[in-house]
Formats: structure tokens, sequence, C-alpha cells
């Protein structure tokens, strides 16, 4: 996480369909205003609409004080390594990554492009989500498919939730009152995107989103890891076509595939209930992620701290419990008590005889992203 530069940024997120936004002040905890404006089918529009609910005189918010407007972009491919200031060619660039993320860059290109016109005195500042994962080494990020094609094709490990794992990292070291660069630590951020990543010295060096978001963790809807010989199966077997397969393991796979619900608290309601498919989709679930905690642990030589965030990491202490089952002989040991609940505050779960430190930290990426853009600007 970028050192702390005091001022007020207007945070963009667009998605395919909606606009989340927040006004964080850095010289306060928690955002002046934060909001979902949904059902966007031009962006222009939903822009000026947001403009308007911040000029109302109960807002909260003087348009005034901003200082920058940091957009989130999924997808920086091997060009874009830290926060960006947006101009014409920077946009342009931007744009022609949505063959990487083309559910994510068009959106968050067609953002950009409304939010410049809507604040031309104002400066953008692009802050990615594979950002953080380009200090990966290059064994980590390289794939074993031929280099030719592989480098005709921008076909690498990208890795994403970049700006969430560079913020829990440090918040982590922060908890700990120890110094980041002296920590490893494996952060687990589980939503309904999950991903692992192992950050050493304040620097990530093995996460599991690759090329796109669906390698890795098991998640709300995508399959994660997977045999790629699968797609060929399908493929011949069922005569699926390419498209058909990618919704498969995108749209239908991962807990939705397994049992029938994507959403955590449906899934653990299930399984209490005797549900089978409930109960089995939380154990490929769990287990997923405590096989990548061992293969980080390896790669790290170290283990100080695992963080816990995002919706499920920080509200369910069934995944956390289950994750982390049968780590005790080495040295991960959870305390019951302080593992119940949700946490809305950095929170201490593992206990006091526990060689490993086990935490809870809520995520917070927009408020890494006004960060981020308000020392890029200053």
């Amino acid at each position: 996480m970028t050192s702390v530069r005091e001022g007020i940024a207007l945070v963009l997120n667009c998605g395919s369909s909606s606009v989340k936004y927040q006004v964080v002040d850095t010289g306060q905890p928690k955002p002046l205003v934060n909001g979902l404006i949904e059902r966007v089918f031009d962006f222009t529009e939903a822009i000026d609409e947001l403009i308007e609910s911040l000029a109302k005189p109960d807002s909260g918010v003087n348009l005034d004080d901003l200082m920058v407007v940091g957009h989130r972009v999924v997808q920086g491919g091997a060009e874009f390594t830290a926060p960006t200031i947006v101009d014409d060619e920077v946009e342009r660039k931007i744009g022609l990554l949505a063959t990487l993320a083309p559910l994510h860059t068009p959106p968050n290109a067609a953002g950009i492009a409304a939010a410049r016109v809507a604040f031309p005195h104002l400066p953008h500042v692009a802050v990615f989500d594979t950002a953080f994962h380009q200090t990966l080494p290059e064994a980590a990020y390289t794939y074993a498919i031929d280099r030719r094609v592989a480098e005709a094709h921008s076909v690498r490990r990208y890795g994403f939730h970049g700006t969430s794992h560079a913020f829990v990292s440090a918040r982590t070291a922060e908890a700990m009152g120890r110094d980041a660069r002296d920590l490893a630590i494996i952060v687990l951020h589980l939503g309904n995107g999950a991903s692992a990543c192992a950050v050493k010295g304040g620097r990530s060096i093995d996460t599991s989103m690759g090329l796109t978001p669906l390698e890795g963790l098991v998640m709300g809807t995508r399959s994660g890891d997977i045999d790629p010989a699968v797609v060929f199966h399908l493929a011949r077997t069922a005569g699926m076509e390419i498209s058909e397969i990618d919704d498969e393991l995108n749209k239908r796979g991962g807990m939705l595939g397994l049992c029938g619900h994507s959403d955590m608290r449906d899934v653990e309601h299930a399984a209490e209930g005797g549900d089978h498919d409930a109960r089995l989709a939380l154990e490929v679930y769990t287990r997923r992620i405590r096989g990548y905690i061992g293969q980080y642990w390896a790669q790290l030589g170290s283990l100080d701290a695992i963080t816990f965030t995002a919706g499920v990491g920080e509200n369910s202490d069934v995944v956390r419990a289950m994750s982390l089952a049968g780590l005790e002989e080495l040295g991960v040991i959870l305390d019951p008590e302080r593992n119940v609940g949700k946490k809305r505050e950095p929170t201490l779960v593992s206990s006091d005889e526990s060689k490993v430190e086990v935490w809870v930290i809520p995520t917070n990426e927009e408020r890494e992203i006004a960060l981020q853009a308000i020392a890029a600007v200053s």
C-alpha cells in the first residue's frame, strides 16, 4: 500500500451494468459518501446521475473539494504496472486490453471516458487490479506452453484482486505491529470471486488467479483450477461450443455448480440442514484453500501470518475454521472463541500458542484506490 497523502478522491468502479462509487477523504477513516447506480445502459447518464446526487446540499460532499478521480481497472496487462494518470493515449490503451478481460475492461474504459468528460478539470488515475502482481518472478507468471504462442497472445499469469491484497497485507503488518518488509503473509481474498496471494516483504510473489480470474480457488460461480482437457472433453463428448463451456466454467461452476447455491450463507445453511451436496461443496472449497496455503508457504520459505478478507473471509467462521483444519502440527492454531462471528475490525483469531498469526482484516479497495490516485497526482 502506498504511503498516506491526505486529500479527497472520487473513486469509481464501473461494472457491466453498474457504477459503484465512494468519495474518500483519506484524513478520515470512513468514506464521506458511498453508493451504487444499477441497471446502467449509458455511462454518461450514470455519471450525470452521480454528479446530480453529489451536488445536493445534503450529500455531505463539496464537488469543488475533489482532488482526483480514481478508477478501478481490472486488467492492466504487462504495460500498466502502477497507478497511471489517464490521458487520451492511456485511455486508448486500456480499451485495447479488452481481449484479456472482455467482461471487465469495456465497462471500465467506458466509465473512464464518461467521467473524463464530466470532470474535465480533475486528473483521472487508473488503478489496476493486476499492478500489485507485477512483482511476480518470471517463473511464477510463466505458463508452460510454447513461448512464441504465449508472447504473441500475451498469455501469462496476471493475477487480480491486487488492490485488495495490497491493502490487506499492509493492514496485517500494521495490526501485528511489524514492518511489512520483514513479513511473509498469505492473504485469502474470499468473496464471490476468490484468490490467494503470497506476499513477502510487502511484494506479491505468487497469486492464484492467472490470465483471467477463472484460475485458482473455487468461487461462487467459477470453477477455479481444473484440468484444461475438460474443455476438449466437453467439446468432443457433449458437443458444447467454446462459449457454452466458457459459461459453464465461469457462470455455472463453483459453488453454484456443486450444490445449487453461489452465496456462502445459503451453502452453510443447507449444509447444516444435512444437504450432502452443500457439505461436499464446502469441503471442496476449503480443501482448495488449504492446498494453496501449503503451496505458498513453501514458496515463501516461512510464514508469519494468514489473513482472511472480503465477504466470505470476513463473515464466515465456518470457512475460516475448515480452511485451517489439520494445520495445527504446522503451527497454525485457531482460537474457536476468537474466530466466532463476523468481523468488522481487524481481529486476531489464532490462539496465543499459534506460531503463525491468523487475522481477519476487512478489505477496503476504494480507500486503497483513493490513496494510490492521490499519491499519483501529488
